[in-house]
């Protein structure tokens, strides 16, 4: 945990964007992997991380805004408990490392939200994404377990977006942390990578090298040879002669803080010409929108900038012609570019997507486009100091996305066909970093991870 004003504070800072009404935080459960006994590794709820630091299941806590109190609700340990776990803290302890004002048996949050629900004032509560806690909101305040997050409140949903979008220093240093671990993940996949091995080989070590040094991956890691696979899980394959592998992984710290890193590195130490060509167009594309980052900058620009920078280097190849701002107007770059260029980043990687994308990456001053890839940016708004997000532009050959566009002839005016025929069984390539958003521009966070051709092929040649 932070120190607990920490905490104090943020409650307050919460609580006076209310005039009235009850704030309702729900904590997370163990969850059983195959039977009761034998759960997945305990993650927290990260907005209850965030206001209340409590890292421990069956937790959930009330702020009154009218009476400006602050409830923990929980179950102590048993004595049996206690043979199994060893000592354990009781909810008066925990409740005060928090600094909270009360605590109670978790029965009695049923109670209190009974008599809450007879005076008809606000009971405010966020999006719920784990069906044990969608099934206690329904009872809890009595509403159809299909519905539950109908009744969420978008006024506390905005509230904590707004609080949580921008980090502390304390919050910073523990994503430099993370990124530090990755670090020690990408390099030590540089100089394991050879033909013959796994992806599982690979995967197995980083997740390991993440485990020893904080709570594990922040999320599953991509370890693949098919690079042109953007969430590529699987890792059944044997590294080849001559092949891309794209490495995207970050780690967890111990106070659940994430990174999220992506390297591209050639399994035979060098790139091949073809290769290193493509890989310096997504390079420069990178480098690109991380120089353009400062307060006030839309998100939605950079991407475009970068869209452009792509398109720039693929018709250096032939690959692409006619108007650049036209091409990337019109989508045609999404055939090698399907996916936005990044997201928000803190305790969770996808930071507070769970409370909505559409609140976290846009507002008045920008909506989501329909237009194919552009859809799928998760940031587009104006970024503010204090914002840690990712910048991950990719050039990838699908060939299902590629026989479909050809069949259809489209955008014939940008797209070279018979050149990108060449480049079938390239694969793919991204290259990431982890962005803060300073007073006046950006830093690159973390420990610099080898990116350039020459870095990248020095490592693996190890």
């Amino acid at each position: 945990m932070f120190d607990q004003q920490t905490y104090i504070e943020r409650r307050r800072d919460l609580k006076y964007k209310f005039d009235s009404g009850l704030l309702l935080f729900l904590g997370n459960n163990d969850s059983p992997a195959n039977y009761l006994g034998n759960t997945y590794a305990f993650r927290q709820d990260s907005t209850f991380l965030y206001y209340f630091g409590l890292n421990r299941p069956g937790l959930a806590a009330l702020i009154d805004v009218d009476s400006n109190t602050t409830t923990l609700f929980g179950t102590e340990f048993t004595l049996d408990d206690k043979v199994w776990m060893g000592p354990q803290p009781t909810l008066k302890q925990i409740a005060e490392k928090s600094g909270i004002d009360k605590y109670e048996n978790f029965d009695k949050l049923f109670d209190v939200l009974s008599e809450f629900i007879k005076t008809q004032r606000k009971i405010h509560f966020l999006p719920q994404y784990r069906s044990e806690n969608i099934f206690l909101a329904s009872n809890l305040l009595g509403l159809n377990t299909q519905r539950v997050n109908d009744y969420t409140s978008s006024y506390l949903i905005k509230a904590v977006i707004s609080q949580r979008s921008i980090k502390s220093k304390e919050e910073i240093g523990e994503i430099d942390k993370a990124v530090d671990i990755a670090f020690r993940m990408h390099t030590a996949a540089m100089k394991m990578i050879k033909p013959g091995l796994s992806e599982k080989k690979i995967a197995g070590m980083i997740e390991g090298i993440a485990l020893s040094l904080g709570a594990g991956l922040s999320f599953r890691p991509i370890v693949s040879i098919n690079g042109q696979i953007l969430h590529n899980h699987f890792h059944g394959n044997d590294i080849l002669e001559g092949s891309l592998v794209v490495n995207d992984s970050g780690a967890e710290t111990n106070m659940h803080y994430a990174s999220d890193i992506t390297r591209t590195i050639p399994a035979n130490g060098k790139f091949t010409q073809k290769q290193k060509e493509i890989y310096e167009i997504v390079l420069n594309a990178e480098t690109s929108a991380i120089s353009a980052v400062k307060p006030g900058v839309m998100n939605k620009d950079l991407h475009l900038l970068a869209a452009k920078t792509l398109v720039e280097g693929l018709s250096n190849l032939g690959l692409m012609h006619g108007s650049v701002d036209e091409a990337v107007q019109q989508g045609a770059h999404a055939l090698f570019f399907p996916h936005g260029l990044g997201h928000m980043m803190g305790l969770d990687v996808h930071d507070l997507e769970g409370l909505g994308e559409d609140f976290v990456g846009y507002n008045d001053e920008v909506s989501r486009s329909d237009q194919f890839g552009l859809a799928y940016l998760r940031l587009a708004k104006s970024l503010s100091a204090g914002n840690v997000f990712t910048i991950e532009p990719g050039i990838y050959f699908i060939q299902v996305l590629i026989d479909q566009w050809k069949g259809d002839n489209k955008f014939p005016e940008f797209i070279n066909y018979d050149r990108v025929d060449d480049y079938r069984d390239f694969g793919g390539i991204r290259i990431e970093d982890d962005i803060l958003v300073t007073e006046d521009g950006y830093r690159i966070l973390g420990k610099p991870i080898p990116k350039t051709v020459d870095e990248v092929e020095a490592i693996v040649s190890k």
